[in-house]
C-alpha cells in the first residue's frame, strides 16, 4: 500500500515513524521544501505557525544521516528553550524508528552544562539542537564538535534576531565546514537579517507558503475603536466580561508588554508576562506555569509568543495593529485551532486607519464591535460615511424637488419642510397610480 509521502522516495523508517503520528498528507510546505533539501539548495522558508515546517526539513536531512558515523551531521538552533524543546521531540520521534541509533541530543541554557560536557566526551551526537548561546559555549570549550556537519538550520530566524543571538548563531555558522547545506525558517526575513544569509548561504532558493485561508471559519474577527476610550480598561473589560478560557494579549513591544501587565496585575488578574526582555530563567518558569495553565491571561510580544504551544486559546486581543503586518495573521492564528471557536479582537485609532485597510485588502474581514453597559453588541462600520457617500450618489437625482428645496431656502418660508414633504409624498402617489394603470 503506498502512502502520499512515498514521492519523495524516503527511507521507510522515516514513513512509519510520520504514519505514527498521523501525517496523511504533506502540507504545501512539506511538498515545497523536501524534494529541494534533497537536492542539495540552500532553502529560506517562510511559512505561517502549524505549517508543518518542522518536518519539511527534518525528513530530507534524517534520510541523508550515516548513522554509522558518530560525528555531528546537523546542527540545529532555535531562539528559546521552549521551541529547541519542540524540536527535539519531533527529532526523537523520528530517530525511535532508525535501524540503526541515531542520536538526538538538545542543549539548552539553564541546564547543567558539566553533564553535558561529561556525556560529549564519551558519544558526539548525530542531531544537535539547542539554543544559541549554549550551543555556542560548548563548541568553543571543545567540548561539541560541529566541524563535522554537512548541515545547519536556523529556526525562526527573526525571533532569533529579536532577541539578540544572530551573532552567536553566526559564530556557530562560521565554525562549520564550507560548502555545507544551510536552511533558513522564518515568519518573516527582517532587512536586518540580510547580511547573515548573503554571508552563509549559497543562491539560495525562497520558498513562501501563504495559508489559503487566512482566518480559520471559526474565528470571530472583531475590531474595536479605542478613539476617546481607556485602552487599559477596555482590554480588562474584555478578559472580563467573556470569561474567556485562556486569553493572549499582543502588545508591540517589550515596553508595553509590561505597562499592560502591571495595569492589569493592578486590578486583581493574575496575568504572565512574556518578552525577549526577561531573564531565560524566569521565562522558563513562566512557559512552565502557561504549559500546566496556571494562568488564564497572558501579556506578550509576537515573536517571544512563539514558545506557546497551547491548543485551548479562546480568545486574542491585539493591544496594537503589529507594527509588520503579516503578524496579525499569525497572532490571529493562535485561537480556533482544531475547529476549536476562538474570538480575535483588534483595538485600533485613529492612526491605525491604513494598516486596516491593508489588512482587509488582504481579504480579511471585520466584524465591527463596541462595549456598552459591560455588554459586547454590535458597532457601525468605520467606513459607513464612504459608503452612504457612495449610495445617496448612485439614487436618482429629482430636478423638480431639488429645485423646489432651492426657492424655499431662498425664501425662508415658513412651513417650507412640509411643503417639500407634501410633494414628495404626492409624487410617490403619482407613481403608484401610474404603475396599477399599467399593471
Amino acid at each position: 500500500m503506498t502512502h502520499p509521502f512515498d514521492t519523495f522516495n524516503l527511507s521507510p523508517f522515516l514513513i512509519e515513524a510520520i504514519s505514527e503520528i498521523g501525517f496523511n498528507e504533506p502540507t504545501d510546505i512539506q511538498k515545497k521544501v523536501i524534494p529541494e533539501v534533497k537536492k542539495g539548495r540552500d532553502i529560506i522558508g517562510q511559512s505561517q505557525t502549524g505549517s508543518g515546517k518542522t518536518h519539511s526539513f527534518l525528513l530530507p536531512i534524517f534520510n541523508k544521516i550515516d548513522a554509522s558515523k558518530q560525528e555531528v551531521q546537523v546542527v540545529i538552533t532555535a531562539p528559546s528553550r521552549e521551541l529547541a524543546e519542540q524540536l527535539t521531540n519531533a527529532a526523537a520521534q523520528l530517530a525511535e524508528h532508525a535501524p540503526e541509533p541515531i542520536i538526538v541530543q538538545s542543549f539548552m541554557g539553564g541546564t547543567d552544562k558539566n553533564r553535558q560536557v561529561q556525556k560529549l566526551q564519551n558519544t558526539q551526537p548525530h542531531v544537535v539542537i539547542g539554543t544559541p548561546g549554549r550551543l555556542l559555549d560548548l563548541i568553543q570549550s571543545n567540548a561539541l564538535r560541529t566541524h563535522t556537519a554537512p548541515f545547519m538550520v536556523v529556526d525562526e530566524a527573526d525571533m532569533t534576531l529579536d532577541m539578540g543571538f544572530l551573532e552567536d548563531v553566526d559564530q556557530i555558522a562560521s565554525r562549520l565546514p564550507k560548502g555545507g547545506q544551510m536552511l533558513v525558517f522564518s515568519a518573516t526575513i527582517p532587512q536586518k537579517l540580510q547580511p547573515f544569509l548573503k554571508k552563509y548561504m549559497q543562491n539560495p532558493l525562497v520558498i513562501q507558503v501563504e495559508n489559503e485561508q487566512v482566518i480559520a471559519d471559526t474565528v470571530e474577527n472583531w475590531l474595536m475603536s479605542t478613539k476617546g476610550k481607556n485602552k487599559i480598561d477596555m482590554i480588562y473589560k474584555l478578559l472580563t466580561i467573556g470569561q474567556p478560557y485562556l486569553a493572549l494579549v499582543f502588545a508591540n513591544t517589550k515596553e508595553h508588554v509590561d505597562e499592560i501587565s502591571l495595569e492589569l496585575k493592578k486590578k486583581g488578574l493574575k496575568v504572565a508576562t512574556v518578552h525577549g526582555g526577561i531573564p531565560s530563567r524566569e521565562r522558563r518558569r513562566v512557559m512552565r506555569q502557561i504549559q500546566n495553565l496556571d494562568y488564564q491571561y497572558i501579556v506578550a510580544t509576537d515573536l517571544a509568543a512563539r514558545g506557546i504551544d497551547i491548543e485551548g486559546i479562546s480568545h486574542v486581543i491585539n493591544a496594537e495593529v503589529p507594527q509588520d503586518l503579516d503578524f496579525f495573521v499569525h497572532r490571529v492564528g493562535r485561537t480556533g485551532r482544531n475547529q476549536m471557536k476562538g474570538i480575535a479582537i483588534t483595538l485600533y485609532g485613529p492612526d491605525d486607519e491604513q494598516d486596516i485597510q491593508i489588512i482587509e485588502n488582504k481579504g480579511i474581514a471585520f466584524q465591527p464591535k463596541d462595549i456598552r453597559n459591560n455588554e459586547i453588541v454590535d458597532s457601525y462600520d468605520r467606513n459607513r460615511r464612504d459608503k452612504r457617500k457612495k449610495t445617496d450618489q448612485d439614487k436618482s437625482f429629482d430636478p423638480e424637488i431639488h429645485g423646489m428645496r432651492k426657492r424655499m431656502k431662498k425664501n425662508i418660508k415658513p412651513g417650507y419642510k412640509r411643503k417639500i414633504a407634501r410633494k414628495k409624498e404626492e409624487k410617490k402617489k403619482r407613481a403608484r397610480r401610474l404603475k396599477r394603470n399599467n399593471d
